[in-house]
């Protein structure tokens, strides 16, 4: 697989360990920085061009890490075609992968260390998602990238 990864200035060391995991993996990865603390970058600057190169599939999959990992993902996840998920423990990684076929694996470098990242990072790439009962969940998160989904529920008054 190709793999594009990015972080903020919190994360440098962090990236750097998890590119060397991921090509040790066997995986080619597209490093879109940071690449030094000095570095002017907000972590929308950087999630944009790595989850854009999921997008228009120069990437199958892109790994994002900031402090907590929220601004990454939430980043990430204002591209079309791109399902960023959180992840800081094994359960919460696999489900991103098995329950919601998340393509944007974002992490905290101040919330989790270097050990468990990269436990992380070697479980959310073993996965593939299957078809299951799930894949009717997925197919609505489509919906609404799409501006299609009918709304069925109405807040009571």
């Amino acid at each position: 697989m190709v793999i594009s990864i990015g972080c903020d200035n919190l994360a440098i060391d962090l990236k750097n360990a998890v590119i060397e995991e991921v090509k040790k993996l066997g995986h080619e990865v597209l490093d879109f920085g940071v690449k030094a603390p000095e570095d002017p970058y907000d972590y929308p600057d950087v999630a944009y061009p790595v989850a854009k190169a999921v997008a228009d599939k120069k990437a199958d999959r892109a790994i994002l890490i900031c402090g907590t990992g929220i601004g990454m993902a939430i980043s990430a996840n204002k591209v079309n075609g791109v399902y960023a998920a959180v992840c800081h423990d094994i359960y919460s990684t696999e489900r991103s992968i098995l329950s919601n076929d998340c393509n944007c694996m974002c992490m905290g470098a101040l919330v989790i260390g270097k050990a468990t990242a990269l436990t992380l990072v070697r479980t959310w790439l073993g996965l593939t998602f299957k078809e299951s009962p799930s894949s009717k969940k997925i197919a609505k998160f489509k919906e609404i990238e799409a501006g299609t989904m009918e709304v069925k529920l109405h807040a009571d008054k």
